[in-house]
């Protein structure tokens, strides 16, 4: 009967002119074709797509490493214009004075924290002694200490508690000491031995005396940031430095052996002397 149903199927026409059993595996086996062709569409497309992200991962992976290798890049740009800019202001300063020195380079910092000391690559073979001056491009650093090795010395930071120097106020040439202190909490530098007297005010700038024998006259120390009538004799003055300490990287040191301090003369002498 099937065959039957087959053959009088392949030998009548439809209205359109076409067998009916064309016209039915035709309709069959385009729903069948389309299908299958909506699975391929969509298996090619989720390929397309995975292959796709794949590249995109990989191309944002090579551009956040190329970002990457350009912020080094950057950083190390700077970094050297950075340290160029000091190696200039130290050659400035070294043209601008008078007196011998000799440029050094920060190597080391002291692990101990109750001394503020760093180590520098210039020692007795270049001329270094104890007790000689370290300066910078915006004023006193310290004095080296000894032992002095061949290629390397110890300088003490004028904010270690330990340190002194022979100071004056650069408008009104009050005379005193500026030592090493804490702070509130952090290093810094005060001034002792000023007169309540004095005319000492917050902006004054502080530079080396030269009585101690060791810091060159004139150098520049720090400014005043805070200036109090103390409950005895003195001001109590607060000093912030001239120098940046957490960041020095060059410093020079003066060829200049230390000396005995200069004191003033007794009155008696001088006016003997006339």
């Amino acid at each position: 009967m099937i065959f039957h149903l087959i053959l009088i199927s392949a030998q009548v026409q439809s209205r359109a002119g076409v067998p009916v059993l064309e016209s039915v595996t035709f309709g069959v086996f385009s729903r069948l074709q389309g299908g299958v062709a909506s699975v391929i569409r969509g298996i090619g497309g989720t390929w397309h797509n995975y292959v796709g992200l794949r590249g995109a991962q990989s191309e944002n992976a090579s551009l956040r490493q190329q970002v990457a290798d350009l912020e080094v890049r950057l950083q190390e740009q700077r970094a050297l214009a950075a340290r160029a800019a000091q190696l200039e202001a130290a050659l400035k300063l070294r043209e601008s004075t008078t007196l011998p020195t000799v440029a050094a380079e920060i190597i080391a910092g002291n692990p101990n924290p109750g001394l503020l000391t760093v180590t520098v690559n210039r020692g007795s073979a270049d001329g270094v002694q104890p007790d000689m001056a370290v300066i910078a491009p915006k004023g006193v650093v310290g004095r080296v200490i000894g032992p002095v090795a061949s290629h390397a010395a110890r300088v003490q930071l004028l904010i270690d508690q330990a340190a002194a120097v022979g100071a004056l106020t650069e408008r009104t040439r009050a005379g005193g000491l500026v030592v090493g202190a804490e702070i509130d909490g952090r290093a810094g530098l005060r001034m002792d031995f000023v007169s309540n007297l004095a005319d000492v005010n917050p902006g004054d700038a502080v530079v080396a005396s030269g009585i101690d024998g060791i810091y060159p006259k004139g150098f520049l120390i720090g400014t005043i940031e805070k200036s109090e009538r103390g409950k005895q004799l003195h001001r109590a003055i607060v000093v912030r430095p001239a120098v940046d300490f957490s960041s020095l990287e060059e410093v020079l040191i003066v060829l200049v052996p230390a000396r005995g301090a200069v004191m003033d003369e007794p009155t008696e002498k001088r006016e003997g002397a006339k």
